[in-house]
């Protein structure tokens, strides 16, 4: 096969409705004809490969046919108008796919790939429905920004929000605003300050006067973000999908990690635009955000397991070229015969096909919360099992907002990949302040994969509070590796719309850890924590009725957990039988 030259054009203008000016570079083969387009929309710098390539190999794509466009999105870098986190990216989109599909080396189909924020910039794009957008392959995104980037389930997430305005989107706002070449040496070095001390900055609050943003005086849009409460629909739907899945009847390729920021949302709109219509494809494997690597945490998963290397098959690359092949060149890539779904079962670290998700064959098993009322640390008598509960005592712990348990791994998106993934929780189950429940060690293999949610009745002598759950396997040697997690907020206990403040009486919770795909091997403990806080990855609930977001009084709180006849709190689990 003979090699393909790349032409290389930088800083191509595409000019909005409004006038504005967004800049892309554009990789295409050095050969006559026109070829398809696929098209990336980023805020973090078309210029650095390490972002705007990421996991893909682009020259790939162009040698494999295919015009390659990277483009800035709108106040970002080269292009003009002013960044405003998501609400752009819609009509911004829409333009810039019609555009893309109009150049004179385009064959008029146009496909979009991207993770996270340019995982989003797809789907934006495509609630437009334009004309020419053939396909998208969204990863690792999400659906509304109230569930898993600024809030989830009531809570706000500041090891998100602070880091990535900070770290990500924060350098080039100051160099766009600061012209003096020497204020803006001073201005970085500040900022390189502001990053090293991110720890301590974590605990700052009120967080609507965070420190290193105000003094910047940049990304006013995470200031704005703050005076909204959840409630405000007219605000938060201008960024979401959720209302619009209809519109999303599009082929689309959907990629996922258990241990991804968003892989709840990530499964949502596989789920929902499986609905909305057909030609979709899921694929999870045991990642964390934009980290594909077979090492995750503490954990190895296999060569295998590595987006470099999947089941020894082929790259994420690959899955990107048989996808836009398929819907850009009309080749048969042998798409349509496939299974739809492709996860990792971590455990026995295989993956495996399955006909669609959650997989039809689950059995939601719950599995109850039992003690003598002293179910406090790993060495406590909390216990799980699938017998329900009599009349038993309750556990109680004392929630202290200054002194909150630590985020230890789990599906978070801060401080970088060592903050993310399968570690172990053993220090944190010595925690007065965390419940801890465990099967009886496993005569047989357990394979828990799907949706895990908990029902959980509790009291607090607080006016409003928060309570967490978090899935762990625990190994025979006492190693507890997390596999999934979630939180409740008491106020937005159902959904966006606040509830009356607590005076003491017993409320059912439902905690959605979202999802996960595990093997509990023989000897292994299937293992519940119960607590009131993760920091940073949420804020710690002040239990006064307040928001840290706009006051930073806190006071203790008393949280009793019920688990009997009336009361009877559990976990259910997504329990796939063994095949005969």
């Amino acid at each position: 096969m003979k090699p393909i030259q790349i032409l290389v054009e930088k800083n191509v203008p595409c000019e909005m409705r409004d006038g504005v000016i967004l800049y892309a570079d554009i990789y295409r083969p050095n050969e006559e004809g026109a070829f398809p387009v696929l098209l990336t929309r980023l805020p973090y710098s078309k210029d650095l490969p390490h972002y705007s390539h990421r996991y893909l190999d682009t020259n790939r794509l162009v040698e494999n046919g295919f015009v390659v466009i990277i483009q800035d999105v709108r106040g970002r870098f080269q292009s003009e108008g002013e960044f405003q986190s998501f609400r752009q990216e819609a009509n911004d989109g829409y333009d810039t796919v019609e555009w893309a599909a109009a150049l004179p080396f385009s064959t008029g189909k146009v496909g979009m790939f991207g993770m996270s924020y340019y995982g989003y910039t797809q789907l934006m794009a495509a609630t437009k429905k334009p004309q020419h957008l053939a396909a998208i392959f969204p990863a690792m995104t999400l659906n509304d920004q109230r569930n898993g980037a600024s809030y989830r389930n009531g809570v706000y997430q500041p090891g998100f929000t602070e880091t990535w305005t900070l770290e990500s989107i924060a350098p080039d706002l100051l160099m766009r605003k600061y012209n003096n070449p020497k204020e803006r040496a001073d201005l970085l070095r500040n900022l390189a300050d502001q990053l090293n001390k991110l720890d301590e900055l974590y605990y700052f609050a009120p967080i609507n006067q965070w420190p290193p943003l105000k003094e910047f005086k940049v990304a006013e849009f995470f200031f704005e973000e703050l005076e909204h409460p959840i409630e405000d629909e007219d605000y938060w739907k201008e960024s979401s999908i959720v209302d619009k899945y209809a519109d999303l009847q599009i082929p689309a390729y959907h990629l996922g990690g258990w241990y991804d920021c968003f892989i709840g949302p990530t499964l949502t709109n596989y789920i929902e635009m499986t609905k909305a219509g057909q030609n979709q494809k899921l694929i999870v494997g045991p990642w964390g955000h934009g980290f594909f690597a077979s090492v995750q945490g503490e954990c190895s998963f296999g060569v295998h397991a590595s987006g470099d290397w999947i089941n020894l098959e082929g790259n994420i690359t690959d899955l990107h070229i048989r996808w836009f092949n398929h819907w850009l060149k009309g080749i048969d890539t042998g798409l349509e015969e496939e299974a739809p779904v492709k996860i990792f079962v971590m455990g026995i670290n295989e993956w495996r096909d399955e006909g669609e998700w959650p997989l039809a064959r689950t059995q939601y098993t719950p599995f109850y919360l039992h003690s003598m009322g002293n179910a406090n640390t790993k060495n406590g008598d909390g216990s799980l099992s699938v017998t329900e509960p009599g009349n038993e005592e309750t556990d109680t712990f004392i929630y202290d907002p200054k002194n909150p348990v630590p985020t230890k791994g789990g599906s978070t998106l801060f401080a970088g990949p060592l903050t993310m993934g399968p570690f172990d929780q053993r220090e944190i189950e010595e925690r007065d302040d965390v419940l801890v429940y465990s099967t009886e060690p496993l005569t047989e293999a357990v394979e828990v994969t799907g949706p895990v949610k908990v029902k959980l009745w509790s009291s607090t002598d607080a006016q409003d509070t928060d309570f967490t759950a978090k899935l762990v396997d625990t190994a025979p040697d006492g190693k507890a590796i997390i596999l999934t997690e979630g939180i409740v907020n008491a106020k937005y206990r159902n959904g966006f719309y606040p509830e009356k403040e607590l005076t003491g009486e017993v409320e059912e919770y439902e905690i959605d850890l979202w999802a996960t795909s595990n093997v509990f091997l023989p000897g292994h403990r299937i293992t519940l924590e119960i607590s009131s806080s993760s920091f940073p990855h949420y804020i710690p609930n002040p239990n006064t009725g307040k928001s840290l977001i706009q006051n930073n009084e806190m006071v203790e709180a008393k949280q009793t957990i019920f688990h009997s006849e009336k009361y009877p709190s559990h976990l259910i689990l997504p329990i796939i039988p063994v095949k005969e």
